[in-house]
């Protein structure tokens, strides 16, 4: 038996094991670059394309699209003398200081009792609570007015019991409790999650002390929500400035006009519309929620005074009231029937009725005509069709563009990368009505080719809407980035990938539930919104929102109550059905 001899196996270089791959490159730039400053571009022109026709216009004497312009600020001169506008200014502090207030006042309470007492159905009260945040204030206010309006069913109810209705609606503290209970919300997420990730030394600490339940809720725990209460409290305040369809409802049939109303009336309402003046209030407005922000930072720059969480933190307990409890579950229970259930229950029912009035019963009239009348009419069906791919599309293209903004800010050698992110954050100080102003007017001032194009589509609509979207997308996918570990990005330069090979192949699908979730966001959000339509919509670009304006001047309530129950149908159905399918799913 003789030994057949092989021959060796050739040697390989060590040197080719370690190689790093070879990628593309445009000019001597590598593909990582450019995709991070395309997002730099991209982010920049979407922000900047309705503020810098905004301020251009506001010291023009003439339209921006007409030839031969000059350099004054007679439009600011006209506009604190001639216009009245320091009642507007008025109208709105108050509106928008009085929501805040009335806001807070319903969600640090309701948070510290559904997150930190043993209250009974508090699982229930806590989704309730985040529902209203799914139904646009324009449909609230609808609702509204059904049921606690003059001629509204609980309004004659009640002044049949007593002899007066204690309240009215039409009046700017009228305004500002609609708008609160629509906003509410956002300050119970931000103090709910607060209370949840809070340490439960420091109460243990005033127990030892001898401090009862409510002393400890009081002087412990509710010190302690202050950095959620003023990022949530500078937010509503800015809602409130920028919203429309409140102070348009109750606000216009009485003659109280706010920053928002004052802009539609003297914008797309008036004949010969003064562009300088327009451009000069919405300059005013831009400052006013720029300052906002600057004072939330003021006010928290010293956040280590807010710290509970350290190193040996312990979970948060819940304290039990006592006979109490039935005072917080009356205090939820109100908030919830009364605010939410009772105005959009009507206005579901009144969309199945032909007349809807205390007067007689509304049994006798149910019918289906309302939403005959909707689906016959192509221009209803349109606006319908258009909400819902508005919110698709958007929902998409934004969360896209935000994931990577993110990547791009938080995990990029990027040397903007913190320009980035504040673009991306940057519109949140952006009002709806102005954002619409500002890319009506960058389109009527950009070429045919591109304005003309765009303007009066829906695709005008998807990127103004879209702005408005991106820093909530941003904020949701931001903080599951920072709970990624560097070690990640690390393995995978020592492994020869470049930065845009490490973010499709591990940042990318890590992110993939968060992506997701802010989708759903940004579904909702889109969906919802209208203001910049008011300036940008076209006949055949409508959306719910503005065709449910146009029925709601025209007197066809019916109409208006049809409409608004299938956007809280299509809201529900779009989010239940993500939520089924992103069940069990972390970081979603």
């Amino acid at each position: 038996m003789t030994a057949t001899a092989t021959a060796p196996p050739p040697r390989r270089d060590h040197r080719d094991e370690l190689k790093p791959p070879r990628y593309r490159t445009i000019a001597g730039i590598g593909r990582g670059t450019l995709i991070q400053y395309a997002v730099l571009g991209i982010v920049a022109l979407l922000v900047l394309a309705p503020v810098v026709p905004t301020l251009y216009q506001s010291i023009l004497d003439r339209p921006l699209y007409e030839a031969g312009g000059v350099f004054t600020l007679d439009a600011y001169v006209r506009l604190f003398t001639e216009a009245g506008f320091g009642e507007v200014a008025l109208n709105t502090v108050l509106f928008a200081g009085l929501t805040t207030i009335l806001a807070q006042a319903i969600a640090v309470p309701m948070a510290i009792l559904v997150v930190r007492t043993r209250l009974p159905f508090g699982r229930l009260a806590e989704g309730g609570m985040q529902w209203p945040f799914f139904i646009s204030s324009l449909i609230l206010g609808f609702g509204w007015i059904t049921m606690y309006g003059p001629a509204g069913f609980v309004s004659v109810w009640v002044r049949d019991l007593i002899g007066t209705v204690p309240w009215n609606l039409y009046t700017i503290p009228g305004m500002a409790v609609t708008e609160a209970v629509a906003l509410a919300p956002i300050a119970f997420v931000f103090c709910s999650n607060a209370l949840r990730q809070s340490d439960a030394s420091l109460e243990s600490a005033a127990q030892v002390c001898g401090a009862r339940p409510p002393r400890i809720l009081r002087s412990v725990v509710l010190p302690m929500l202050r950095p959620p209460v003023v990022y949530s409290s500078v937010l509503i305040a800015s809602m409130s400035i920028e919203t429309l369809s409140v102070p348009l409802l109750y606000g216009q049939p009485v003659g109280i006009d706010v920053f928002s109303t004052f802009l539609y009336t003297n914008g797309l309402q008036a004949i010969d519309p003064d562009y300088g003046v327009l451009g000069a209030a919405s300059v005013i407005i831009l400052l006013v929620t720029v300052l906002l922000v600057w004072l939330q930072a003021k006010l928290l720059r010293n956040a280590q005074r807010f710290v509970s969480v350290r190193g040996k933190a312990t979970r948060p307990r819940q304290f039990n009231l006592g006979r109490l409890r039935w005072l917080g579950i009356a205090f939820v229970s109100g908030y919830l029937v009364v605010g939410a259930l009772i105005p959009i229950g009507g206005l579901i029912f009144r969309s199945f009725t032909q007349v809807f009035s205390p007067l007689q019963s509304p049994f006798k009239t149910l019918s289906w005509d309302n939403y005959e009348r909707i689906f016959t009419y192509p221009a209803y069906v349109q606006s319908i069709v258009n909400s819902v791919l508005i919110a698709l599309v958007g929902a998409v293209l934004v969360s896209a563009l935000a994931m990577v903004a993110v990547v791009v800010a938080r995990r990029s050698p990027f040397r903007f990368g913190r320009l980035v992110e504040y673009l991306s954050l940057a519109p949140q100080a952006m009002p709806g009505i102005i954002v619409g102003i500002g890319y009506f007017w960058a389109l009527a001032y950009a070429p045919a080719s591109i304005g003309g194009l765009i303007q009066g589509s829906i695709w005008a609509l998807v990127i103004a809407f879209g702005l408005r979207a991106l820093p909530g997308a941003f904020g949701s996918i931001a903080p599951v980035v920072m709970q990624l570990g560097q070690e990640l990005d690390n393995a995978a330069r020592v492994s020869g990938a470049d930065w845009f090979r490490t973010f499709t192949r591990v940042l990318g699908r890590l992110l993939t539930p968060a992506l997701a979730g802010a989708m759903i966001l940004v579904f909702v959000t889109m969906i919802k919104e209208y203001s910049p339509a008011v300036f940008l919509a076209g006949a055949e670009s409508n959306v719910i929102g503005t065709t449910a304006l146009e029925l709601w001047v025209q007197g066809n309530t019916g109409s208006v109550a049809a409409l608004a129950t299938l956007q809280i149908v299509l809201t529900a159905v779009f989010v239940g059905i993500a939520n089924r399918l992103l069940k069990g799913r972390a970081n979603a």
